[in-house]
């Protein structure tokens, strides 16, 4: 079979993929392709559409921006304002049958008052942990305790994080945090609490963009109709890698040459699949491996429902949900991003079925809408296991026990889609694996990045995740630092805007 030689090889048609290669056409420094299994780009940001219409995100992704180039990136491909939506982001956290603005640890005051007690007295107890520490926490529930103290741990942090993760924060390291949880303000919770006062607009995504059409995975298809096409080999998977031969071996027999690879595929599956010299020790890197890469699967659950959205969410954006009725541990209202995730008002479906099923069997006479949408997610672990053949109703019915919807709403469609791995876990063992496994392949010129190439949850939104794919070019070639992998905190800690698209 045909082989193909080129200096720099992309592997992967995601945010990372596309922002290694817009950087390559860029640069124009030599010959690259990019190759992907799917049929069209996307990756982990894609987009799927049910049989009657309603788009559903691969998980729950928003556009909030660190990076410029980010931003020239997107804004090429959809460069109309008409092309995008503005949020503000309206989040709650259900908690004790009511809704808590997000953060949840500022906004205890609309909690009852002996949980208020409870996570106040907590949150002292925890400011004195503190001052007496000499140590910092070794694992994220010690970090929790230290920091919330034990009536925020039990109420919201533990079940919820369990729910997340499927794993105890017990098992999970805590310098992944960063701007990803707020540390409360003792005092101003306490005067919040007593003034009945609420706190909002923390963390980056603050306010939001979201695409007009075609959702999260709309974006990606655009950045990839930006590059040259006869660059983008779709269809085309990875069967090994020879980091002696320098060559890619895909499952159609052909193979590719190349100087430099940067590959997203998961870590994982490249340690597995890789040809490496004698004198590496392929035993150690399988066992790094196999004690610190930890993941979840996810799986992502979409209905349709017919009806005007109730009152009572209103704008809401997403909402978390720490507790024990409902098997989601996030719930987005899909329809409100933008009014096309949804089929429109004069297209006539059947009901599938009301949403509580006792409730009778519907007509299946088909009827306008309008209609609205939520999207869940439901982590799976072996700690936490999911069935799969109950799931959706499973996650119906906790939309009711959460009063999202009501046990007569019509559902319209529905959407399940089981992705593993979901979210890399960051593990305790996960830094020493990575510190041993990444620069085993840097030294054969292959850069394993990406959510799961290089394993950060931290760095793992879609800026990040491009940021991931250019500054691997311009370590490659041009042979600058990777600030976006190595420090997290301070990328996120600035508006990085020294790159940028055009030259």
């Amino acid at each position: 079979m045909s082989t193909t030689e080129v200096e720099t090889l992309v592997i992967g048609a995601g945010p990372t993929g596309l922002g290694a290669a817009k950087r390559l056409n860029q640069l124009n420094h030599g010959p690259w392709l990019l190759i992907d299994a799917n049929k069209e780009a996307g990756g982990l940001a894609s987009t799927d559409t049910t049989d009657e219409g309603f788009l559903f995100d691969v998980g729950g992704h928003v556009i909030f921006s660190h990076y410029q180039y980010f931003d020239d990136m997107i804004h090429e491909a959809l460069p109309n304002k008409e092309d995008w939506y503005e949020h503000q982001r309206v989040s709650y956290v259900r908690s004790k049958n009511v809704w808590v603005p997000y953060p949840y640890q500022n906004n205890i005051s609309v909690l009852p008052v002996e949980e208020q007690v409870k996570c106040i007295e907590g949150m002292i107890d925890a400011a004195e942990e503190r001052v007496r520490a000499k140590d910092a926490p070794t694992n994220f529930d010690e970090w929790i305790m230290r920091m919330m103290g034990q009536g925020l741990a039990d109420l919201f942090m533990r079940p919820y994080n369990f729910k997340v993760w499927a794993v105890p924060t017990t098992m999970m390291q805590c310098k992944w945090l960063g701007e990803r949880v707020a540390a409360p303000s003792l005092k101003l919770v306490v005067s919040n609490t007593l003034n009945k006062k609420v706190a909002g607009n923390w963390g980056p995504n603050a306010t939001f963009k979201f695409p007009a059409r075609d959702g999260t995975g709309g974006i990606w298809k655009a950045v990839a109709r930006t590059l040259p096409q006869e660059k983008l080999l779709f269809n085309k998977r990875v069967n090994s890698v020879d980091a002696v031969a320098h060559t890619v071996h895909l499952d159609d027999g052909s193979s590719i040459k190349y100087k430099h690879l940067i590959s997203t595929m998961q870590l994982d599956f490249m340690i597995d699949n890789i040809k490496l010299p004698a004198e590496d020790n392929h035993a150690q890197l399988k066992a790094a491996v196999k004690e610190g890469l930890v993941s979840s699967s996810t799986h992502v659950i979409g209905i349709g429902i017919r009806g005007s959205l109730p009152p009572r969410i209103g704008d809401k954006c997403w909402l978390y949900f720490p507790e024990d009725d409902c098997p989601f541990y996030r719930a987005t209202i899909f329809s409100n991003y933008s009014p096309y995730n949804c089929p429109q008002t004069d297209v006539k479906l059947p009901t599938l079925q009301y949403a509580d099923p006792s409730k009778g069997t519907p007509s299946k006479d088909a009827k306008e809408g309008p209609y609205w949408s939520l999207m869940m997610e439901v982590s799976e672990s072996h700690l936490k296991p999911v069935n799969a053949q109950t799931i959706l109703a499973e996650t119906i019915q906790g939309c009711i026990n959460t009063n999202l919807i009501n046990a007569d709403d019509e559902i319209v469609s529905t959407y399940h889609r089981k992705f593993t791995p979901g979210y890399p876990t960051p593990s305790l063992g996960r830094d020493a694996a990575l510190a041993t496994l990444l620069p085993a392949l840097e030294k054969h010129d292959i850069y394993s990045r990406g959510r799961f190439g290089s394993w950060k949850y931290e760095v793992g939104n879609q800026d990040h995740s491009s940021a991931l794919g250019w500054e691997a070019v311009n370590r490659a070639l041009l042979g600058t630092p990777e600030l976006t992998l190595l420090n997290p905190d301070w990328v996120n800690g600035r508006r990085n805007h020294e790159l940028r698209l055009a030259n």
